[in-house]
Formats: structure tokens, sequence, C-alpha cells
């Protein structure tokens, strides 16, 4: 056998196997499940690795770095394989800084994040949002969002909880207290018992439906086969509201999301008043810029959002949505295509999806 003869067959066994696919597109995702060896140079690399591409005819591949390592390779400066998976590494590192924000006495920079994680802030700030779903910023308010209401539930006073979660004064602390809390630091550390929300039960092809609006918009939009547990389920929801059954008025905004699912092409745009964490307000905003007609699966849905390593989290955020059809989480579907999980039952879900379509 010749040499050509040799590197062609060396080479067609490389292109054949589908482990040198992954290393001709430097594929993440292969990282960790083999390493490829380049006998010219006498290295290994993660599949990953962005060096200048190999010549097919001069690649081995190998389970572990070890068994590389056991073949006389060194690891690869530029990819480190020795080393755990970037991913790993990354993980590791906005878990720390995740703490490092939870624990600090005043509002970090992005500057001072990036140099305690010795990366650069774009990097930094692309990183942090993949894994967590939010930026450094936003995970730093909901965290502060939450250190108000313990703060509010153990002091005496308002003024001690505004302190006691790390705010320098009253006024920088009033100025958010609606977008942290929803209502007021008063009527929050009372259990809401100051708010009132209006609510009417109506009935549509698809079983019960009630509405419910606080004085800012529409708070929840529940569906199901009995109107009393719909009502203890927003009593659950609402604790210490003062709940108040809607007049003749407000029954017509029943009559409107009644409308909207039996005839989806009438439209359904209604002011909301829906509380939830930062990362759920990125996914609900999310949704409701999906057209009708329209479904994504629930990775599209966390790459739309900016973090696509938060796959279940966006689910999470879905299942939690309490305003079914207004912020329609029904859209979200499975990568291949099957109907997932609903909160107010996948049949109910087919049938929405099935009138938007043929609208």
């Amino acid at each position: 056998m010749n040499m050509t003869t040799k590197t062609e067959m060396l080479a067609a066994a490389t292109v054949s196997d589908p482990r040198w696919a992954a290393v001709a597109a430097r594929d993440p995702a292969a990282d960790g499940k083999f390493f490829y060896s380049v006998r010219t140079t006498g290295v290994y690399c993660r599949p990953s690795c962005a060096a200048r591409l190999a010549r097919p005819e001069n690649v081995d591949f190998h389970v572990t770095a070890a068994d590389a390592e056991r073949a006389g390779f060194r690891p690869c400066k530029r990819c480190k394989p020795d080393q755990p998976p970037r991913s790993e590494q990354h993980a590791a590192k906005v878990a720390e800084l995740c703490r490092v924000i939870e624990h600090a006495e005043h509002a970090l920079s992005l500057e001072e994040l990036a140099d305690h994680a010795g990366l650069s802030t774009s990097h930094l700030h692309r990183v942090f949002k993949a894994f967590t779903g939010l930026t450094p910023k936003e995970y730093a308010t909901a965290h502060r969002a939450r250190r108000v209401r313990a703060e509010l539930e153990r002091n005496d006073t308002v003024t001690e909880a505004i302190y006691g979660a790390g705010y320098g004064s009253s006024g920088r602390f009033y100025e958010k207290s609606r977008a942290l809390l929803g209502i007021t630091p008063t009527d929050y550390r009372s259990g809401g018992v100051n708010t009132q929300i209006r609510f009417a039960i109506g009935e549509c092809s698809l079983g019960s439906i009630l509405v419910a609006a606080s004085e800012r918009g529409v708070c929840a939009i529940l569906m199901g086969d009995d109107p009393d547990q719909l009502a203890r389920d927003l009593q659950d929801r609402f604790p210490r509201a003062d709940l108040i059954g809607g007049d003749a008025g407000f029954e017509q905004l029943v009559a409107k999301v009644v409308g909207f699912v039996e005839t989806p092409r009438l439209g359904l745009d209604l002011p909301l008043d829906v509380r939830g964490t930062a990362f759920q307000q990125r996914v609900w905003q999310a949704l409701r810029e999906i057209p009708a007609g329209k479904t994504v699966s629930y990775s599209e849905l966390a790459k739309r959002i900016g973090a696509p390593k938060s796959v279940r989290a966006v689910a999470q955020a879905c299942a939690a949505n309490p305003v079914a059809v207004a912020i329609p989480c029904h859209r979200v579907v499975r990568n291949d295509g099957a109907l997932s999980g609903y909160r107010w039952g996948v049949e109910r879900k087919r049938t929405l999806l099935a009138r938007e379509a043929n609208a």
C-alpha cells in the first residue's frame, strides 16, 4: 500500500466517524463526550477547540482525556481539555458571583463583578445571563426584593425593614417599592389586606373561567371544571385581599375573555397586574409576543429571552403563569411539536391551539 492510499484511507475513516462532524462544527455540546488528538502536533483537544481544524488523516478519537494522555498526547493549551468543561467553569463562576451579589453591602458594578470573576464585562454579562436568565443588575434587584419582603415580615416598622434590606435611604426604596412588591410596603407588610380585587366567574366551551382584577389590571384568569374551586384558588392566591364580586360592568370584562377563548381572531389586549420574579416577568413578556396561530418550543423561548441554558426555568415560569390566554403559555410546545403539560389541562391547550390555527 503506497503512502497516498494509506493517507486517503485514514482520512476517510475519520470523516465517516460521526464525531468528526462535531469537531468540524466545533460543537460545545460534544465537550466531555470524547476528545480528539492530532498526531502531527502531539496534542489532544476538546471537540469545541477553536484551533485550526486538523487534517482528518492526522486525527484520532479518545473516550477520555486520560486515554489521550496514555497514548502520548499532551493537553492543548488553548482549550485546556484536562480541566473541567468550560460550561462547568462558567456555572461555578456564576454561582460564586450570585453569592457575592447577595452578601455585598452595596450594589456592585458590572466592572467590579468582572474583576472578581476574571472576565471581561461583556463576557461576564453574556455568561451570567445565559445561566440565570437575568443580567447581574436584574439578579441584584430580584435578590433585594426578596430581602425587602423578608424584612417587612420580620421588622416592626417599614423604616426598619428598608434599612435592614440594605437601602441607604427610605427615598431610594420608595422610588422602586411598587416595582419590587406590586403594592405599597405597608400593604405588603399587612399581607395585602388593603388590596381590593374584583372577580367574576363565567362559562365557556372549555368549562368555567374566572377573571380577577386589581386597580392596576387583570391579575388572574383561571380555567377549570368547578367554579367553587376556581374561587378557592383565587382566595389562596390572595389570602388577605378584599375579594369583591364583580358588577355588571366587570362582567363585560369576563365576556371579553370568553369571547377571545371562543374566537381567537378577536384578540385580547388587557392591562395586566401580574406579580412574579424578574425572570418570570421576562418569560411572560416573551409569551405575549408570540402571535396567535404560532407556537415555539421551550428551548426557543429560552433563547428569545437570552437564557438558552434555562429551559427548565422557562418551563417553570410558564407553569406559574396566573393569567390563562392573556399570557399565552398554551403556545409553547416541546421541541418535537408535541403538547406538554398545561396548567389548565392539555385538552384545553389542544383546543386553544386548534382554534388559533383555524382563525
